[in-house]
């Protein structure tokens, strides 16, 4: 399945009577049959995807003329979590970024010291389940610095992004997860600006994930924790996000 024939399903999949919306896509995921066709459709691209690309590929990045016109938000807008706000009211300045888990390394900064670290800026499309793209200048800490730091120990896997959102119906707290190799890729960010400005509530401020060869709803939003772990039994629904729990497969490469 290539990238357009992937692209043309979802957007096929979600088309119409106001489907292709946050609240649809919330409703979707309760749609047993859905779930399954997705799943069949990412299972197999995903084996396709391995065999003719390598997981260190680049995601292709574009020039300052192709950025969208305005960059539409996915998931959560403006959390109300209560910390949240209370962090956001004072603009972010007493935030903290906690990383921990299977890490020698344990790990508390402030957005001053993620912008300390080596940073990256990249260009690149965000192309989301619903069926929508658009074009973005990202800006942000190398996340493989991170984690170089923190110091993983040798049987841990995935790292888990915990978030200040909870999301749909059943208002659970938002997470998502990706493997190490991901996380060790060159365009692999904790982003804090998007198109050359601090980054939007909307957005996801004061910090996101960007993993650039996989669909929106991997690239978690308002960032509060980062947890290493060997597997995600012990958290949430066990299958390593938000939408995976709901039947959305956890690999989700264009």
């Amino acid at each position: 399945m290539t990238d357009n024939t992937r692209r043309r399903f979802l957007k096929t999949l979600l088309a119409g009577g106001g489907l292709a919306t946050l609240t649809g896509c919330d409703y979707l995921s309760e749609k047993t049959w859905f779930r399954d066709t997705l799943a069949q459709g990412e299972t197999l691209s995903d084996v396709v995807q391995h065999a003719v690309t390598p997981r260190k590929a680049m995601a292709r990045e574009y020039t300052p003329a192709d950025i969208s016109p305005s960059f539409r938000a996915n998931g959560t807008t403006d959390p109300d979590a209560v910390e949240y706000r209370m962090l956001a009211a004072n603009g972010f300045r007493d935030y903290r970024l906690k990383v921990g888990g299977m890490v020698e390394n344990p790990m508390t900064l402030d957005l001053a010291a993620i912008r300390a670290l080596p940073s990256r800026t990249q260009i690149t499309r965000h192309d989301c389940v619903e069926g929508w793209s658009a074009i973005g200048q990202w800006t942000g800490a190398r996340l493989s610095t991170l984690v170089e730091q923190a110091r993983p120990h040798p049987d841990a896997r995935y790292l888990v992004f915990h978030c200040a959102d909870r999301y749909g119906r059943s208002h659970s707290p938002y997470y998502e997860s990706i493997d190490m190799e991901d996380a060790h890729h060159p365009q692999t960010l904790l982003a804090y600006e998007l198109n050359g400005e601090p980054l939007p509530i909307a957005n996801g401020a004061p910090l996101r994930l960007r993993v650039e060869r996989q669909l929106g709803y991997k690239m978690a939003k308002y960032v509060m924790a980062i947890e290493v772990v060997e597997s995600f039994d012990h958290i949430a629904g066990g299958k390593g996000g938000f939408w995976e729990d709901r039947g959305y497969a956890w690999y989700a490469g264009i």
